[in-house]
């Protein structure tokens, strides 16, 4: 029997009260074309009602792949997990899935990506959950939020705070799937899928396994179908004993804007001067600055916003290749891409699965991660997930929860106060016009890192604005450079609601940052790895 079908004829196969797991990272190996036929069989007959989403990373945007928009529908959705969701401009109107959340017409949770797909996992082996300390003290700990978006959420609970063996704990019971919904590019007839014009394997694999182990059911959506036997065994990445329905669309966007890109699924590379390098603005100079905080032979992680543009300083400066950049949808080196189509890399070295990717971030194997800021607090605590006055432009945590919980060093960047006007002249940094919203605070809104945990861990933070260099050290936030031109009580500590430490040897930030030539930027080259201390016995037993 084929198992080619339609997507209506798929979307008729969802039962009311179903529990959905979509497999898609905003626009990013989105099955775009499958929601959209679920949202319009709800339109037409009423059905599926009342199901619950799962949904690793976010599935769409705004920008031409509504993804979960699609079924954003009173009555057709009734629970939904994401680790993010899709966001937009402040001046836009708000995303459908965002009315209803801060309607509070669903119940609406923003789970860590990674311990999403452990859920998946432990769903898929029928173990009761994930155990881990992953998201203590931050939005995701019950003893705040409990991971909860709206009031709905927040009386179902889905995480518990536990001591296991004398510490504290999260645990977050496994949610079991009845119906997996994964994209691909290629499928056999028998349903073996191949991602070869992919940029992310993302986590297809272990979310058909968590339904299929259990008696559900995998929707495949594919660009093509293939006479059985004619793919390559060794480049399957879901064989078909997992997978029972395909849905075609042959029109699927690689990402957002993107149509179809080879250097982003890896089968060309792009040359390195065709890719574009930051123009000389503020932002500029702190990607630069960050980017001293480096060094050469490390892995690194990157985020969304002024981090982004970290990679090609180092382009610019003839440094391609000194650093491994590590992107949480997969994509391991090359040239991360910017805007819509971050999340997938040019060039990559290689792809891991989502799911192993996060492993790798939750056990700290990685050397640094650059990450962006909303707010700061007096704690060195951090928010990139909530705005109550602009709850849509923020799309959630992702997997920052899971990358900072434990990584050995963490560079935040981000403007010191929101909306100020800037420039630089003469090599030093002009305030025009203060900003009017400070963003460093004493309490923030929304943890999504704990400074708290940080010094307990002994976390090496540091804090990169335009006007000044700060550490995050037991004592509190030290300030430790400050940008040519600013004037330290004005500009910084009169714009901070707490008091920030001044180191005795305060340095000025190096000129070089603050002008249109390059920086003749140098990285000193990471140590050699030593067995790490403490496993030497457990080597030899």
């Amino acid at each position: 029997m084929s198992k080619h079908i339609t997507p209506a004829q798929a979307a008729a196969l969802i039962p009311d009260g179903a529990i959905v797991s979509v497999s898609s990272s905003s626009g990013l190996g989105c099955p775009d074309l499958m929601l959209k036929a679920i949202g319009a069989r709800f339109e037409e007959t009423g059905h599926p009602r009342e199901i619950t989403t799962l949904h690793p990373i976010a599935a769409g945007d705004m920008s031409g792949i509504k993804g979960v928009d699609h079924i954003a529908r009173k009555g057709l959705l009734k629970k939904i997990l994401g680790g993010s969701y899709p966001s937009g401009p402040s001046s836009a109107e708000p995303p459908l899935i965002w009315q209803m959340i801060t309607g509070n017409e669903i119940s609406a949770y923003n789970i860590p990506s990674g311990i999403m797909f452990d859920m998946h996992r432990e769903a898929a082996a029928k173990r009761p959950g994930v155990l881990t300390k992953v998201g203590l003290d931050t939005f995701v700990d019950p003893a705040r939020q409990g991971c909860a978006m709206n009031a709905l959420g927040a009386g179902e609970p889905v995480v518990k705070r536990v001591n296991f063996e004398g510490e504290d704990y999260l645990f977050f019971p496994a949610i079991v799937p009845q119906v997996a919904i994964i994209r691909a590019t290629t499928a056999d007839e028998r349903g073996n899928l191949t991602y070869e014009h992919e940029g992310a394997y993302l986590g297809g694999l272990d979310q058909a396994l968590a339904a299929r182990n259990n008696g559900g059911i995998v929707i495949a959506q594919v660009k093509r179908i293939t006479k059985q036997g004619s793919l390559r065994p060794h480049d399957v990445r879901v064989p078909g004993m997992l997978v029972d329905y395909i849905v075609t669309d042959p029109d699927q966007k690689q990402t957002t804007q993107t149509l179809y890109d080879p250097a982003i699924s890896g089968e060309i590379f792009h040359p390195l001067d065709s890719f574009d390098v930051p123009d000389f603005n503020i932002q500029k100079v702190i990607a630069r600055r960050v980017a001293q905080e480096l060094e050469a032979g490390s892995c690194v992680n990157l985020g969304f916003g002024i981090s982004a543009n970290v990679p090609r300083i180092l382009l610019e400066e003839g440094l391609h290749g000194s650093i491994t950049w590590v992107i949480e949808q997969g994509a391991v080196g090359g040239v991360p891409l910017l805007d819509f189509a971050f999340g997938c890399a040019s060039n990559a070295d290689a792809y891991m699965p989502s799911p192993y990717q996060f492993t790798y971030f939750q056990g700290a194997g990685f050397d640094a991660s650059l990450l962006s800021f909303l707010e700061i607090g007096r704690d060195g605590s951090v928010n990139v997930s909530k705005l109550s006055f602009r709850p849509h432009v923020t799309a959630g945590a992702g997997g920052f929860v899971d990358i900072t919980a434990r990584a050995r060093k963490i560079v935040f960047s981000g403007m010191f106060n929101a909306g100020a006007r800037l420039d630089i002249v003469d090599g030093r940094l002009v305030i025009e016009k203060e900003g009017k919203l400070k963003k460093l605070v004493n309490a923030v809104e929304h943890i999504t890192f704990s400074g708290r945990r940080a010094i307990e861990q002994g976390q090496d933070i540091t804090y990169v604005t335009e006007r000044c260099v700060m550490k995050l050290t037991p004592e509190g936030i030290l300030l430790t450079e400050i940008a040519p031109g600013i004037d330290l009580q004005r500009d910084i500590l009169d714009q901070s609601e707490f008091p920030l430490r001044v180191a005795d040897a305060l340095m000025v930030m190096d000129a070089r940052l603050f002008s249109k030539d390059n920086l003749g930027l140098t990285l000193p080259q990471k140590p050699a790895r030593v067995l790490a201390k403490g496993l030497e016995g457990a080597v030899h037993a």
